[in-house]
């Protein structure tokens, strides 16, 4: 192949990038390549636009042609792909391309292997930055969370409270049992008077004198005179 081939693989490319291509010499162009990709929610920010320079070697396409990665004028900055920093990855990506079109005409392949590449490297990155975005959200979460769960359990924290545990009903169980012996302390001790006070009779006057009672209260008066009368004194 020579200058012929070139020449005629320029055309196709006319007829395929009509306002994408622009001639900068017999054998050098450039042509403008936009990406297609979806934006997230709430992104507004306009498809990625960069410039593929190619340029024909005398011997093209018996060997490669000669590539470079501009930055198209008057684009925005994209979040996640930068032409200046990008464009080393990104050529050495076409090489493959390169080697296994040698001998046919091959730059309609490589614009289409490099609109692929960047348009994959922008997607990898958008997939690291959410997933890095929602590892943040979940550990705010498990933050904020921990707040109301308390500290982690453990076999080690688990033994220690179980020990407490134990200790303070044992305590417990203590301190009531005291408490309900003491309750059916207070239960005899107050049914044995009621007993007494219930079972006995008023005592005679007799009866108060023999067991040394009398005087104890006006009202045995009589009751001690009643006894006296029928007590005989020896002489």
């Amino acid at each position: 192949m020579g200058r012929e081939d070139q020449k005629e693989e320029r055309e196709v490319l006319d007829s395929i990038f009509p306002d994408e291509i622009t001639d900068i010499s017999d054998t050098e162009y450039r042509v403008s390549i936009t990406l297609d990709l979806e934006n997230e929610p709430g992104d507004d920010t306009p498809p990625p636009t960069f410039l593929l320079r190619v340029s024909y070697p005398e011997s093209y396409p018996d060997v490669g042609p000669d590539l470079d990665i501009l930055s198209a004028p008057n684009t925005p900055k994209h979040p996640h792909l930068d032409i200046s920093e990008d464009k080393a990855s990104l050529l050495s990506a076409l090489e493959p391309t390169i080697e296994e079109n040698l001998g046919m005409a091959m730059v309609f392949t490589l614009v289409s292997a490099l609109k692929e590449a960047a348009e994959q490297l922008i997607m990898d990155r958008r997939n690291a930055a959410n997933e890095a975005r929602d590892a943040e959200i979940l550990k705010a979460e498990e933050a904020e969370n921990a707040k109301f769960m308390g500290e982690k359990v453990t076999r080690e924290r688990f033994l220690e409270w179980r020990e407490k545990f134990d200790a303070e009903m044992a305590e417990k169980e203590r301190k009531e049992a005291e408490e309900r012996m003491m309750e059916e302390a207070k239960k005899r001790k107050g049914g044995g008077s009621s007993s007494l006070a219930s079972g006995e009779k008023k005592l005679t006057g007799r009866q108060l004198w023999e067991r040394g009672l009398a005087g104890k209260g006006e009202d045995e008066e009589d009751d001690i005179a009643e006894g006296v009368k029928d007590v005989k004194i020896g002489a």
